[in-house]
């Protein structure tokens, strides 16, 4: 099993800190500052919260002036690279929010060598239409890290972070920033827009259904930025999305032989089978997904899509067999009782049966 990621905040990698920071500000208590990060709490802590608590900590080892204390980690922060170190643009969203004018070009200079997108957000909370500027100012930066800033730190709804309501509602501000960057040269960023985009689609579908039609043939990057954008309108079976990828309503096709092991242990895998047959020469452009419908602690259904296979079919007549697996994972927590299992083809639901998920034995 892999490491957790708020392990990544060890004495070695502080200590890697300390070591730059006292060259830089020779006041610096390493020996207080690592005492104060590891302290009766730390163990309970999880990534973000170890993420918060370290840039706490240097607000109290640093100098109480923000801008002389920014300064300094703006010049230690480019010793360090990955995502871990994003307690120092941290320590901005948390201190700098009333310093807008010495914040934004930490942020900038913070985001090439971790990730500015969760700090830049209590920014874009207070002063919407400043950052919102700025981020179409980042957008054009020569740097391909801010300019993914531009994208990633005004998403919606971007994963670990708050949730930026405004857009939620009208994400105009936020397409404005889009448009600049869908034809960038790095596709780190232009994945950032397909994500955005995608965050979009969650309230906003028709306006992103608007975005697919007038992106879709401008060019072969444009073109996976939309099919990105648009995966929770294709799970959710979205009829224009499916049309505009070419996915038709599977009229012409049949569901045969659907069988499913009729019960699984805990732990075990949930086997399943069926056959598509087309009445036409070919079954044609599938998008083919399954349903599990899991049972939930309070006995309710909660069902969730996993794709199993999207291609241009020649034959006539295609078989499946496939299995999901029961064994326990973080993210999901499974319940004894009758589960579902259905098929789904170009966002239509062909065939359902249950089976019992039971106790290991």
């Amino acid at each position: 099993m892999p490491e957790p990621l708020k392990n990544l905040y060890n004495k070695e990698l502080l200590s890697s800190l300390c070591n730059e920071l006292v060259c830089l500000y020779d006041e610096f208590d390493s020996e207080s500052f690592i005492n104060h990060v590891f302290d009766d709490e730390w163990s309970d802590k999880e990534l973000k919260e170890r993420m918060r608590h370290i840039s706490e900590a240097l607000r109290k080892y640093l100098p109480q002036d923000y801008s002389e204390a920014v300064e300094i980690l703006m010049n230690a922060s480019s010793k360090f690279r990955g995502f871990e170190y994003m307690f120092f643009p941290e320590f901005a969203g948390l201190y700098g929010l009333d310093e807008y004018e010495v914040s934004m070009p930490a942020l900038e200079h913070f985001t090439k060598y971790s990730s500015s997108e969760f700090a830049v957000r209590p920014f874009i909370q207070k002063y919407n239409a400043k950052m919102m500027e700025q981020m179409e100012f980042w957008a054009e930066s020569d740097n391909h890290h801010v300019r993914r800033l531009a994208s990633e730190g005004c998403r919606p709804r971007l994963p670990w972070a708050m949730a930026l309501s405004g857009f939620k509602e009208d994400p105009a501000p936020v397409l404005s920033v889009l448009e600049k960057l869908k034809n960038d040269e790095s596709e780190y960023v232009r994945r950032s827009v397909a994500n955005n985009l995608n965050d979009i689609s969650k309230d906003n579908p028709q306006t992103v259904i608007g975005i697919a039609r007038k992106w879709s043939g401008d060019n072969a990057q444009t073109d996976r930025i939309v099919k990105h954008a648009c995966r929770t309108l294709l799970k959710q079976g979205e009829s224009e999305i499916m049309a505009l990828f070419g996915f038709a309503k599977p009229e012409h096709i049949s569901l045969t032989n659907f069988a499913v092991q009729k019960s699984v242990d805990m732990g075990d895998d949930v086997s399943f089978s069926f056959t598509l047959k087309s009445r036409r020469q070919m079954l044609g452009k599938l998008r083919m997904e399954y349903a599990i419908d899991f049972m939930r602690k309070n006995g309710k259904l909660s069902r969730k899509l996993f794709k199993l296979s999207e291609s241009e079919n020649t034959a006539k007549e295609k078989s499946i067999t496939k299995s999901h697996s029961f064994r326990k994972i973080s993210a999901r927590q499974y319940h004894v009782g009758c589960h579902g299992i259905a098929v789904i083809v170009n966002g239509h639901e062909l065939a359902h049966k249950n089976f019992q998920l039971n106790e290991k034995s």
